[in-house]
């Protein structure tokens, strides 16, 4: 039979010494802790989730067409231009508008160009946001990517329509963010947000030009 001792050279039984019954409890505390808290954590991640999912899909106008919101932006819409989109968001403070439409790369041109001041140029992204990126209003509820995602090809720039007299820019009603993103050769997607005082309400879908 196997004993709790062994024998030395000298013939001198020598004891395993035991882990004290406190220090296993303690480790196994320690470790039901341990993964409590993973667990717990793991769930706190989901409910963020799920709650940052449903604040990003809340407050939606569905009567914002890019007809309307061209016509609230100032920012008129080329008859070149395909694949618009529009979205209006009701926010607690303000509400967004979002624009997006696509150009021919040299037509994107001449429209900004006409849209911006000789003296001022558009940017690029030096400083690009993480592809996680959500903003209050997402242009990802119009199925696309957002802009501040983006380096390569991607040019930016903030107007107001004080004082801008460009043949494009004289119809501006709101400042507006202005990005531009030639995401294939020959091809640019316009993206513009804008914020817009709560007193304006979108048309009722069914009704919607």
């Amino acid at each position: 039979m196997e004993g709790s001792s062994r024998i030395t050279a000298g013939g001198q039984p020598v004891r395993r010494r035991r882990v004290p019954v406190a220090v296993v409890v303690a480790l196994v505390l320690l470790a039901c802790v341990a993964t409590t808290i993973g667990v717990v954590s793991c769930v706190a991640d989901d409910v963020s989730s799920d709650l940052s999912d449903q604040e990003m899909a809340c407050c939606w106008e569905d009567g914002a067409t890019p007809a309307w919101m061209s016509g609230r932006m100032g920012i008129r819409i080329p008859e070149a231009a395909s694949d618009r989109r529009a979205g209006y968001r009701v926010g607690q403070r303000y509400d967004t508008g979002l624009l997006s439409f696509v150009l021919p790369g040299d037509e994107a041109e001449t429209y900004t160009g006409r849209l911006i001041r000789n003296d001022t140029r558009m940017i690029g992204n030096f400083h690009p946001e993480k592809k996680d990126y959500r903003p209050a209003a997402a242009f990802g509820h119009l199925g696309l990517p957002e802009p501040e995602t983006f380096v390569e090809g991607l040019r930016k720039i903030s107007l107001c329509p004080d004082e801008l007299t460009t043949p494009e820019g004289k119809y501006l009603q709101r400042c507006v963010d202005l990005f531009t993103h030639e995401f294939e050769p020959g091809t640019t997607r316009i993206y513009v947000r804008s914020a817009i005082e709560p007193s304006v309400t979108p048309p009722p879908a069914s009704k919607a030009p």
